[in-house]
């Protein structure tokens, strides 16, 4: 099997290796079959499309909304090269997953409206499917309604009409989307267990998510509701594209 890449953003090496393991054990691959790129720490290789299954882009620290001013030059670098591998993944309809982040790299490709009008706390919510995610492979053996775990300062607010609303919940109307038939981005994580947000929480607890003394409310918040649902996404993305 050619293997798949996970492109990632995180700075912090326990929330950046717990991530690739959830990725890993989600998504049901073995290291050698997911091959880790850290954007914060090198520029983007490039990526041969035809020696590769497909991409999932991981969450990050970057808000693709944030006026450039405010923007690092990492992440200006992350956002140019993003532009240019959408470029031809979106015209090659190639095989790929963008989790959180991926609203960001994929919104702003196709002319989403992207702001902090549908942010949502780090919690688990309920996310429905439209009719469309109900039929979508993606979404194969899943619930109407299942809870996720999210936590994010900037949401779409509105897709263009080339995009697929698959997904919402009743903070955030766009929680996940498809241009053309292969490529896709949540703004939930799919990849998150109860083990993992519980890290990050700790991991982010002074990047403005939260305050740093609501720690223990918001892991309480999100023990709240049994979330089991959103990686068979990912084993469903390995099953449709692994070749």
């Amino acid at each position: 099997m050619k293997p798949f890449v996970l492109l990632a953003t995180r700075a912090e090496d326990e929330p950046a290796d717990g991530e690739y393991a959830l990725f890993l054990r989600g998504a049901g691959l073995e290291e050698r079959e997911l091959i880790r790129v850290r954007l914060e720490a090198e520029p983007m290789p490039r990526l041969d499309l035809d020696e590769l299954s497909g991409i999932f882009v991981g969450g990050g620290p970057f808000n693709a909304a944030d006026p450039p001013e405010e923007k690092s030059a990492v992440q200006r670098r992350v956002e140019e090269e993003f532009a240019a591998l959408l470029d031809e993944v979106v015209a090659r309809d190639f095989p790929f997953l963008g989790a959180c982040y991926g609203v960001g790299t994929l919104g702003v490709h196709v002319g989403a409206t992207i702001d902090r009008t549908y942010a949502e706390p780090v919690s688990v919510v309920p996310v429905t499917l439209t009719q469309d995610g109900a039929y979508d492979p993606l979404m194969a053996g899943m619930p109407d309604t299942f809870h996720a775990f999210v936590g994010h300062k900037e949401a779409i607010r509105s897709l263009p009409s080339t995009a697929v609303l698959l997904a919402s919940s009743p903070g955030s109307p766009v929680q996940a989307f498809r241009v053309r038939s292969n490529v896709y981005a949540t703004q939930f994580h799919p990849e998150l267990d109860l083990d993992g947000i519980i890290l990050r929480i700790h991991a982010y607890a002074t990047y403005g998510y939260f305050s740093p003394d609501e720690v223990e409310q918001v892991i309480d918040t999100v023990r709240r509701e049994p979330v089991s649902e959103p990686s068979r996404m990912l084993r469903n993305f390995v099953e449709l594209h692994a070749r």
